[in-house]
């Protein structure tokens, strides 16, 4: 079953005193783009965060945001000297302003440059196996919004398909009618001239031929999308073809039809990994 390029996934990052959050989420992007937001030291571990979002995403453009929000703090520093200027001003604009000095303890550690924590520097190779294990539980959210994007792709592709098919019969039955039509107007030499001016057997067959491939690889469960796009390439050619060559209202009617439907085809393989 294809798979779509939407998705989001996230998890809890726990490692000991250490915990944070981490979030994958994806859009359609004409090949594999990763763009990572991760925390100050953790750079090293781009290359093995892209190589296990690779191997479960072959295409698409995935954002990868790793956030810490608790770490132990590993040393408190408390400035006696910020506390000082600070009773300092204090004492000044009381008397000056006749202000009533109720400055507390619980004030002044509040103030800028009283209290300072120091927090340990993390070091991102030990805590890679705690990373992995959230980028893999977030990885399977996002996987499973994929797959689920995919099925409705698929239905969409078949009902699409379905009406082409009908289509290219009309087409076909209607080119037959013509012919039987010309044959009771023109000469020999003259059908036969007419005959080969108007034939589209090889371009109905490649089209019922890519309408079968498209079925085939709607199925995959590779990444098909950039063939898918390929294929219905190569399916308007044929069509545009067939509108050239066969000059008739209800033909022509029938042409702009699959052209419509070819388009939408390539709409939706740009949606496709």
């Amino acid at each position: 079953m294809i798979k779509g390029m939407t998705g989001f996934g996230n998890a809890v990052l726990s490692a000991g005193k250490i915990k944070g959050t981490v979030e994958i989420k994806s859009q359609n992007h004409r090949y594999f783009d990763i763009v990572y937001y991760l925390p100050t030291g953790f750079g090293a571990l781009e290359n093995k965060i892209r190589q296990l979002v690779n191997a479960q995403v072959s295409r698409g453009r995935v954002t990868v945001a790793i956030k810490i929000t608790e770490r132990p703090v590993e040393h408190i520093n408390f400035n006696r000297e910020a506390v000082k200027e600070y009773l300092k001003y204090a004492r000044v604009l009381t008397r000056e302003f006749k202000l009533q000095n109720n400055l507390q303890l619980a004030d002044l550690i509040r103030l800028p440059g009283v209290v300072e924590a120091e927090e340990p520097v993390l070091d991102a190779e030990v805590l890679w196996p705690a990373v992995k294990k959230s980028l893999n539980t977030s990885l399977k959210s996002l996987m499973a919004m994929r797959r689920s994007e995919g099925r409705s792709l698929t239905a969409d592709i078949n009902g699409v398909l379905r009406r082409m098919s009908a289509r290219i019969k009309k087409i076909e039955t209607r080119a037959a009618g013509l012919l039987r039509q010309k044959k009771k107007l023109l000469s020999d030499e003259e059908i036969v001239s007419y005959q080969k001016s108007i034939d589209i057997n090889e371009e109905i067959s490649r089209l019922k031929h890519y309408t079968e491939e498209f079925k085939t690889l709607a199925r995959s469960k590779a990444g098909v999308g950039k063939k898918m796009d390929f294929v219905a390439q190569e399916m308007q050619r044929e069509t545009n073809t067939i509108g050239a060559k066969l000059q008739d209202n209800i033909v022509s009617n029938a042409v702009i039809a699959l052209k419509s439907k070819v388009e939408k085809l390539r709409e939706q393989a740009q949606n496709i990994e």
